[in-house]
């Protein structure tokens, strides 16, 4: 697993704790003694994967710099019910403020990780998942990293990573062959979106080495596949959900790509236990 850069979620992390603390935490502020101190205790209430945890340490290091953090999990482990993820021991009013930010994020990278770990098993390895540009805007790197803690594989990061024709501009230039003649000669990898066998077969003659196939049935998505023959990597797209997950790894496509894994994820359970110290 590549780790995640600090300068992917610093200013971030501090974006976060502006907007949720505002003027100050003035419940903190009237019940806690100012040099109070405490010990909080990260627990997964569900089974997770877990994605973000060096995004929750710069968290409460946001908040008291002399907090020490301590993990007891790495992102891309797995982690069973009432598993003690980390530790944190600090200011009891600096660790009450981070408290919904750092969860925040935590939860959600761990939903998603967690989801994209269970479409990859459902692969039985025959299948790469991929992820979409579905994601919460400001957060797609952290999101991206997330899918790939789960054993997903990130597609593009963003427009410039790679040219993908898709609908809209089929429609604007004239069709698949069209497309890719303005598309040939580019640097980058070159990627055509087809929505029908009759496009597919357009886009195959015109020498696609990589065609999205989008909404087709489990039977096209299996003719796709045999009439690519090898020529192009066939990439099924469009309404995948985990249980068709085992039937189109088996149509014979290389890739399947699943927006659900960071545009509708149920954030995943952890609580956050404080005691004095």
């Amino acid at each position: 697993m590549d780790l995640l850069p600090v300068e992917a979620y610093r200013d971030l992390v501090a974006r976060a704790l502006a907007e949720d603390i505002g003027s100050g935490d003035i419940t903190s502020a009237l019940l806690i003694d100012e040099g109070q101190r405490a010990r909080g205790v990260l627990v997964a209430k569900s089974e997770l994967v877990l994605a973000g945890i060096d995004v929750v340490a710069e968290t409460f290091q946001q908040c008291d710099n002399n907090s020490v953090f301590v993990a007891h999990f790495h992102d891309s482990e797995r982690c069973a019910a009432g598993t003690a993820i980390a530790e944190i021991t600090g200011l009891a009013r600096a660790l009450l403020t981070g408290e919904r930010t750092a969860l925040n994020f935590l939860q959600r990278l761990s939903g998603i990780a967690t989801e994209t770990r269970r479409y990859v098993e459902a692969t039985g390895g025959r299948i790469t998942v991929l992820d979409t540009r579905k994601t919460t805007p400001t957060l797609r790197e952290l999101e991206k990293y997330a899918v790939r803690c789960g054993g997903g594989t990130n597609h593009r990061l963003r427009l410039d990573a790679a040219v993908l024709i898709k609908d809209n501009h089929k429609r604007l230039v004239g069709g698949v062959a069209a497309a890719l003649a303005r598309a040939r000669g580019a640097s980058l990898p070159v990627e055509v979106e087809v929505e029908t066998l009759a496009e597919l077969d357009e886009a195959l003659t015109a020498g696609a080495h990589r065609i999205l196939v989008d909404n087709f049935s489990l039977a096209n998505q299996k003719e796709a596949a045999g009439r690519a023959g090898g020529r192009a990597a066939i990439e099924v797209s469009g309404g995948v959900s985990l249980e068709m997950i085992p039937a189109i790894a088996s149509t014979g496509a290389a890739f399947v790509s699943v927006g659900a894994l960071t545009h509708s994820v149920r954030a995943t359970d952890i609580s956050f236990e404080l005691d004095t110290v």
